[in-house]
């Protein structure tokens, strides 16, 4: 059974859950989700259930019909495209606003291009994704402004990028290299890093 932790509530863990799931190719596009199921087996109401499915339709992950339930959603590289453009103009607008205080200190930032590194050597796409968006989350952080990362955290950035990974091949030679880059540039105080970051982000978009 889930207990929730201080810091997660427990639609939070189920969502979660959910969201691994369909990551991991438990449940592949078409697939249908059932709620019953998802509460018999982590011992929960289907209250909360339904609640993390609902946040999940909001992200564009799952689709329900009348009479058919839920389902994930069959995307295509242009629905998982149009993420990237939006995206791109909350993590310039990030860098401009967290510019002066990553150039005095990118602490932040280093340990998730030292795990990429080794990530990109060992051919780790669970640890390329999770430190790719990890490095970002700091950056986006680092702007001070809480409703920006609220917008981010909104978009399900994790997410999509696992699926563009998993479903559509996007992987990168090196995503360390990319981000050793960016740091450098926070660190140089370059002008242009707003638009640096916006490109690198829109680079990494898959093509339909």
């Amino acid at each position: 059974m889930i207990t929730p932790p201080v810091v997660h509530s427990l639609r939070e863990q189920i969502r979660e859950h959910i969201v691994e799931g369909i990551v991991s190719g438990r449940w592949k596009p078409g697939e249908r989700i059932v709620e019953r199921r998802i509460a018999v087996e982590l011992e929960v109401s289907q209250t909360p259930v339904r609640e993390a499915l609902r946040e999940l339709e909001t992200l564009r992950l799952i689709e329900s019909a009348p009479n058919k339930g839920v389902r994930v959603r069959n995307l295509s590289a242009a629905d998982l495209e149009e993420i990237y453009p939006v995206r791109a103009g909350l993590e310039q607008i990030a860098a401009e606003l967290a510019a002066p205080r990553l150039a005095a200190d990118c602490t932040a930032l280093e340990p998730h291009v030292a795990a990429l590194w080794e990530a990109d050597r060992s051919e780790d796409g669970t640890a390329q994704v999770r430190h790719t968006v990890g490095f970002h989350r700091e950056m986006v952080r680092a702007a001070g402004n809480s409703v920006l990362l609220h917008t981010w955290e909104s978009l399900g950035i994790e997410v999509f990028t696992a699926l563009s990974i998993r479903w559509l091949g996007t992987v990168q030679k090196s995503y360390a290299e990319e981000h050793e880059a960016l740091v450098a540039a926070f660190r140089s105080q370059d002008p242009d890093i707003g638009l640096l970051v916006k490109r690198h982000v829109l680079g990494c978009a898959p093509r339909a």
